[in-house]
């Protein structure tokens, strides 16, 4: 498959937070495009390229890349507001175009971070579900790799979006700017300690099962690393290509702790609430492997209610340095979309 570079201004600025919905729907239009010219530009052979395309093109939720999204869009518009309060004059100067282009630059800068979180999320996944580790059937609503094609195939396309996934931030490719190497070397100083960080939580969580009274302290270790890191790695890369401000990245990254741990109790929580057809995954798979969970060692409704203190304390945080709301605002948005979430 080839892509040409075809440059529409109209297409390729960012897309503005009108409302959640809308924006949820512009960003997951834009990933599924740039899917396609990174597997393009990839050139993967069959049927390395096919289940590739499998599993990154499921029904997944996508929480990560509109993560690195909406802190991007939340993080712009806090700026343009605080800057257009201390040079009122400095719209009516600018030049349109100009001003779009040096913008355009920066959101494809956010696209590249956006793909790459959800590459390397996808290659876990791929290698949890594994024979070897989980062995599940179902993701997303479909069978997974290993059931689709042959083991092996499914291992290899695991690794090969691990390592896609720090290629694309500095890959020249068709209908991208050139990549800036200033945010480029501090997405990836950003990126690289917390995908090691994802896979230790992930080795963390296999020695805990069938622990037997896990503390809480230390069921938190493992996914703040399992879970938490990759979200933090999202929505701090969202405020770098933004141009976040050290008190800025410092409330993401505040933000991101909270709510990475809360999206794994809601996780623990649904496993044994809701049905596998809403799920898309197997439920009480959790309690089919025997791992220690929120539910497991606090119950469904403490765990619920330690679960909302945790989103209090992320908006919390948010609201230090990026003073938005639900209504206006496309992170704090995202964290009510989030906590409403059922699958």
């Amino acid at each position: 498959m080839t892509v040409s570079f075809t440059p529409n201004l109209a297409d390729s600025c960012f897309m503005p937070f009108i409302n959640t919905k809308q924006f949820h729907h512009d960003v997951r239009t834009q990933l599924t495009q740039d899917i396609d010219v990174l597997f393009a530009y990839a050139e993967l052979p069959s049927p390395l390229l096919d289940a590739c395309s499998y599993v990154m093109t499921g029904t997944g939720k996508l929480v990560r890349p509109l993560l690195v999204a909406s802190a991007f869009a939340s993080t712009n518009a806090h700026n343009d507001i605080d800057n257009a309060t201390h040079n009122k004059n400095s719209m009516a100067n600018a030049d349109g175009l100009e001003a779009l282009l040096e913008n355009d630059s920066d959101y494809d800068m956010c696209r590249r971070a956006a793909l790459a979180v959800e590459l390397l999320h996808t290659y876990s996944l791929v290698h949890d579900d594994l024979p070897c580790m989980d062995d599940d059937e179902l993701r997303r609503g479909q069978p997974t790799a290993h059931i689709v094609f042959e083991e092996s195939t499914a291992l290899l396309a695991g690794d090969v979006l691990q390592t896609l996934a720090f290629e694309v931030l500095t890959a020249e490719m068709p209908t991208f700017a050139p990549f800036d190497s200033a945010i480029a070397s501090q997405l990836f100083a950003i990126f690289a300690p917390r995908a090691r960080r994802m896979v230790s939580g992930q080795m963390l969580d296999l020695n805990a099962e069938a622990t037997i009274c896990i503390s809480q302290s230390n069921l938190e270790a493992i996914h703040r690393d399992k879970t938490g890191a990759l979200i933090e790695a999202a929505m701090l890369m969202g405020g770098i290509c933004a141009g976040a401000t050290a008190p800025q990245r410092m409330a993401l990254q505040e933000c991101a702790q909270h709510i990475g741990l809360a999206f794994q109790v809601q996780d623990d929580i649904l496993d044994v609430t809701t049905s596998t057809d809403t799920l898309g995954k197997p439920a009480g798979s959790d309690e089919k492997l025997d791992k220690s969970t929120y539910v497991k060692l606090m119950g469904v409704n403490e765990a619920t209610k330690y679960a909302q203190s945790l989103f209090d304390d992320g908006r919390a945080a948010l609201t230090r340095e990026l003073s938005g709301n639900k209504d206006n605002d496309a992170l704090m948005a995202l964290i009510e979309w989030l906590w409403a979430r059922q699958k």
